[in-house]
């Protein structure tokens, strides 16, 4: 393997020294601790994976999958810094870092960035395009350095790279990375609840749902302005992100296993509500985050305690960092609670999301799936989800859905989104990338 290695850094660097630099570092295997760790947990070496990143909690996940074919989790990384606010990326210069699902083909491996190693997100993707949002270069890359970016450590960035590569030379064709603004729990959806990207964010927990109770890759697309997850149209349609959705089926299993999920969410969520939780800052000031272990390193008193001030005791993580890593500011006095949103210019509201129902006419067997019908949105002077079923205070003479119906969200409407909500401005560019063959065609 070692001769193997050799071989594909002298084909794909021979120009420069930079790229024997570059290639040696794209090309390095995974350290004994880590392919340890692969077969302890059944995992083929050359397996697919899929990312997983939570902005609040600073946290990047690489799932992989078992000998069984589902996705297991392999390894939690501290995020070393993102830049902005919670909430996804809108335009060029905003300084946010995306929110929603992105595949990573070999093509956008970069094994010679200006930040070590990094592989591009590939925003704007067509859900980001239909909604007129824009900028590039948005990437996970080493340095701690983010506009924009999902920054790690190069000792970081070097891992997940070389688990991207070997999934890729096993025959995955692109692996997913799902990016959220947190975990996406009743407790967190509740003390963000007035956050004026709820809608949005309503709208991607389905796909993280999808993705937990199956724990397989969930397959994606857009229409009408939104993702959705695990459909197949009907025959002679397709999904255009910009259209009116097509009539589509959702396998029953899954699609009953995420109403579980989405149900009992329901109902944690209408209970914190109903207590008060309290919610949090919409604009914190802080320019994004940084992992608590990271921060320690750095500002050992501002890690001791969390965004809600509460004491959390937090060993300094032994990973070094570069000399001009830059944390987060500390947040603002006049930081915005989420309590009132004001918006000068408020952006329109959410699509409203098909409606799904239980039918067997189509199928040859008896067999159910879910069939998209959508249905046009009432005039009215708020705007609300068309299929939302369940509220936080439901009227006392209400009927109960459907129980063939599957509910858009479990979480009630918020104000409606706002165009200045807080984002930074400011953006750097890293070095695209080449082809998958040029640099790891040696290896295969």
């Amino acid at each position: 393997m070692t001769g193997v290695i050799a071989a594909a850094a002298a084909l794909a660097g021979c120009e420069t020294d930079v790229a024997n630099v570059a290639s040696a570092r794209a090309l390095r295997p995974l350290s004994a601790q880590m392919v340890a760790e692969i077969e302890k947990k059944n995992m083929p070496k050359e397996s697919p994976i899929l990312v997983r990143i939570f902005k609040e909690e600073s946290e990047l996940e690489v799932w992989k999958q078992d000998a069984d074919g589902q996705f297991a989790l392999l390894k939690t990384y501290p995020i070393c810094r993102w830049s902005g606010e919670l909430g996804p990326k809108v335009k060029e210069g905003d300084r946010q870092a995306p929110e929603g699902f992105y595949p990573i083909t070999p093509g956008q491996m970069n094994p010679n960035s200006n930040y070590y190693l990094a592989f591009n997100l590939g925003f704007p993707n067509a859900f980001d395009r239909a909604n007129d949002r824009n900028g590039a270069f948005l990437m996970v890359h080493g340095d701690c350095s983010s506009a924009g970016c999902y920054a790690m450590t190069d000792e970081q960035i070097q891992e997940i790279y070389a688990l991207g590569r070997d999934s890729f030379l096993g025959g995955q064709k692109s692996f997913q990375v799902q990016a959220y603004p947190f975990r996406m729990t009743a407790l967190n959806m509740a003390k963000h609840r007035n956050n004026p990207n709820m809608p949005f964010w309503r709208m991607i927990k389905e796909g993280n749902d999808h993705f937990m109770v199956t724990k397989a890759e969930p397959k994606v697309d857009v229409c009408e302005k939104r993702y959705v997850f695990n459909a197949e149209p009907a025959p002679g349609m397709s999904f255009r992100a910009k259209d009116k959705c097509p009539t589509f089926s959702v396998p029953v299993e899954i699609a009953s296993a995420v109403k579980e999920k989405s149900d009992k969410d329901e109902r944690d969520y209408n209970a914190l509500a109903s207590k008060g939780i309290a919610t949090v800052a919409v604009r914190t000031g802080t320019d994004g985050g940084m992992h608590p272990t990271f921060l320690a390193k750095l500002r050992p008193q501002e890690a001791l305690f969390d965004s809600e001030g509460h004491f959390r005791p937090v060993m300094p993580s032994s990973i070094p960092l570069p000399a001009n890593v830059n944390p987060p500011r500390a947040p603002s006095p006049e930081a915005d609670t989420t309590s009132s949103v004001a918006a000068a210019e408020p952006a329109p509201a959410a699509p409203a999301k098909p409606k799904a129902v239980y039918s067997t006419a189509s199928v040859p067997s008896a067999k159910p799936v879910i069939h998209a019908v959508t249905k046009p949105q009432p005039a009215a002077a708020k705007p609300q989800s068309q299929t939302e079923v369940a509220q936080m205070t439901p009227p006392a003479n209400s009927t109960p859905p459907n129980p063939a119906t599957r509910a858009a969200s479990p979480f009630p409407d918020p104000p409606p989104p706002t165009q200045g909500s807080g984002m930074m401005t400011g953006a750097t560019p890293v070095v695209p990338s080449g082809s998958f063959e040029s640099r790891w065609g040696g290896m295969r």
